[in-house]
């Protein structure tokens, strides 16, 4: 038999933070993805002592592990508006410390959009804003995790060098780490329907990046084409990507421990979630 695989998909936390537990482990997830907050919204209210030991009480009882949760939509580390760009840290800073206080593995975040200041000025504000949270924040264990974007717009993080010359300007670089997604990759020019893509995308990611950086894998199908930099998600098998990039993901053993997680839209009962892990754990080989 193959190793239980890390897989789950992003759960919501509508009633409390620790419902989410009870909503992956009745589909059976082994890892999850949440909000820590409303991801449309600047503001939200603080987590309780309550909230946070409700949530401390699931996850012990709860082998969904580890959690990782997604920053807001809103957040634009590297925006050019000044208004916008102290909204943006401090509210990244204010997700960071709900996901220290809960014990969450990892913040993923879009790393930013430029807005036609240019992907270089673009890349130095990431890190600069980054570094400005990170001294806010010493001795957190959350790691922030940079999302490889699909490159809509002014987007930065579509190229891996990008996220190298973000990590490159930080202060403390062990605080940050990467989540790659297979539909962004993809929209992002990595035709990984084929072996020799799929060995390229890892090749390339360990060699500008390094894998020991590669903390999250978000597990989608793309809409759209290939290198079409339009980021837009689609059901396991049902996109441009199709089953066989699926397949060399999930039997690559440089990615066994690492937790991957859907974000497809799903109904209240999850079973399109249901259906995609059911596939995804279809195409696992037995090991010889």
């Amino acid at each position: 038999m193959h190793p239980h695989p890390l897989l789950g998909t992003h759960c919501s936390v509508a009633g409390g933070m620790h419902t989410a537990f009870e909503r992956a482990a009745k589909i059976g997830c082994t890892t999850m993805q949440v909000f820590v907050k409303n991801a449309n919204q600047w503001k939200a209210r603080a987590l309780s002592a309550p909230d946070i030991q409700n949530y401390k009480t699931a996850a012990a009882g709860a082998s969904v592990a580890p959690v990782v949760a997604h920053a807001a939509y809103l957040i634009n580390l590297c925006a050019v508006q000044p208004e916008t760009l102290e909204r943006s840290r401090l509210g990244f800073e204010d997700e960071l410390r709900r996901c220290e206080a809960l014990d969450i593995m990892g913040l993923v975040v879009h790393p930013g959009a430029h807005m036609g200041a240019g992907e270089e000025a673009g890349v130095a504000a990431i890190a600069e804003s980054l570094n400005i949270i990170h001294r806010g924040t010493p001795g957190f264990r959350t790691l922030t995790l940079l999302e490889v974007t699909a490159g809509q717009g002014t987007a930065i993080g579509y190229r891996f060098e990008h996220l190298r010359g973000i990590l490159d300007r930080l202060d403390e670089p062990n605080r940050a780490g990467v989540c790659l997604d297979t539909c962004h990759a993809f929209a992002a020019g990595f035709d990984i329907r084929t072996d020799k893509g799929w060995d390229m995308l890892m090749r390339d990611f360990d060699t500008i990046i390094g894998l020991n950086r590669l903390k999250v894998i978000h597990v989608n199908d793309s809409q759209k084409d290939l290198g079409s930099r339009r980021d837009r998600h689609e059901h396991i098998g049902k996109g441009k990507i199709g089953l066989e990039g699926f397949r060399f993901l999930m039997n690559d053993p440089r990615l066994a421990g690492i937790p991957k997680i859907l974000e497809t839209d799903t109904s209240d009962d999850m079973h399109e979630d249901v259906e995609n892990m059911n596939l995804l754990r279809s195409l696992l080989r037995s090991p010889a």
